[in-house]
């Protein structure tokens, strides 16, 4: 079964991302789903002819997470953002937050902090799935950092191309902009 891109164009006219570089991060996913997709299917035709021994399918194997993960963190990415309109205080998400990090505040200080680290990569809130515990959590490539058993709750993209357009480096900015966008809703449907 192959993937297809999802539509995000509704993202469009979003306050603080501009429409070039948010029609060029749509193109890059697209090629995550593209080449996800070409993966899945030369890995399959590899272990049908026999070849899982060779040097090719394990790097082949290898790639498959950065695509699939790149594939799939955008999702998560484009689906918790486009909605302006601050958190609920007195919402699940919110007392979760506070729970795992004795404050809302305290979370998001968190949060920002992690996002402007130095470095690329991703910022994931997740959740792990055995205690239910919140956790943010640097990825560093896409298939790199991740928690093993945990949810991504909220996913914050912090490649160069995700604000350098728009912001330059002023990743802060950017990451004003991001909690300034983020769809809570997604973020409550996302939670356990």
């Amino acid at each position: 079964m192959a993937y297809t891109a999802n539509e995000y164009g509704n993202l469009i006219g979003m306050e603080g991302f501009s429409e070039t570089p948010l029609t060029n991060h749509f193109t890059l996913y697209q090629g995550y789903v593209t080449n996800t997709n070409k993966l899945s299917d030369l890995l399959a035709a590899m272990l049908k002819e026999g070849k899982t021994g060779t040097p090719e399918y394990a790097e082949l194997k290898r790639r498959f997470g950065f695509e699939f993960n790149g594939m799939r963190l955008h999702e998560y990415y484009f689906e918790n953002l486009g909605v302006k309109a601050p958190i609920d205080k007195s919402g699940a998400p919110a007392k979760k937050l506070a729970d795992a990090y004795g404050s809302y505040d305290a979370w998001e200080q968190d949060f920002r902090a992690t996002g402007a680290m130095r470095g690329i990569g991703w910022v994931v809130l997740y959740q792990d799935n055995v205690t239910g515990r919140l956790w943010n959590q640097w990825i560093n490539e896409h298939e790199v950092g991740h928690l093993a058993g945990c949810r991504p709750i909220l996913v914050m993209d912090v490649f160069e191309h995700a604000f350098m357009i728009d912001y330059g480096l002023k990743r802060a900015d950017y990451i004003a902009s991001f909690f300034n966008n983020i769809n809570w809703k997604a973020v409550a449907d996302r939670l356990q």
